[in-house]
């Protein structure tokens, strides 16, 4: 690679990861072809971009996005890396995970997080179980609408047992 083409892959690089709050490293050495392809085919219809980074140029990367800190994760680029790019925070960790049942890897180095950082391959449970936004906001809409949905059958229901006394009244006298 020339210092050109390098300078513009870091700048790819930087840019990809400017716009992504969500990012896995994992290591896929040792995978088969056809491991490494069936990979890439679930990351894509899962639309997850997976890509095979130079450690070295993933940090120089790093360094050039403004605004985030990546703190340890700088210190995990050993190896062969593989970074997973995603907009769904648990999406990456369930593929791994699905993965995992037939291949022994790839294995979780660490992941960014909306500023969060997760560091190792015992972290995959804890990043399986995240929410999704949408996820959260169903929760919330659902917490905010109990309440209103008790108070409206609270009254329903008293209503309907204040008639049928009325009506059993009434068919006495």
């Amino acid at each position: 690679m020339t210092r050109e083409e390098k300078a513009k892959y870091i700048e790819d690089l930087a840019s990809d990861l400017a716009g992504a709050n969500v990012f896995y490293l994992t290591d896929t050495a040792e995978l088969t072809v056809d491991a490494v392809n069936n990979l890439r085919r679930r990351c894509f219809q899962t639309n997850i971009s997976l890509r095979v980074v130079k450690n070295a140029l993933l940090s120089k990367a790093m360094d050039k996005v403004e605004g985030k800190d990546y703190g340890q994760l700088k210190d995990i680029l050993k190896g062969s890396t593989s970074i997973m790019i995603s907009t769904e925070a648990n999406a990456p960790a369930r593929l791994i995970q699905e993965f995992r049942k037939k291949n022994p890897k790839p294995i979780l180095k660490g992941a960014y997080i909306d500023e969060a950082i997760f560091i190792g391959d015992n972290q995959l449970v804890v990043l399986e179980s995240l929410k999704s936004k949408e996820e959260l906001v169903g929760e919330i809409i659902g917490l905010l609408l109990s309440p209103a949905k008790n108070v409206m059958s609270g009254l329903t229901g008293a209503g309907g047992k204040i008639a049928g006394i009325l009506k059993t009244l009434e068919t006495r006298a």
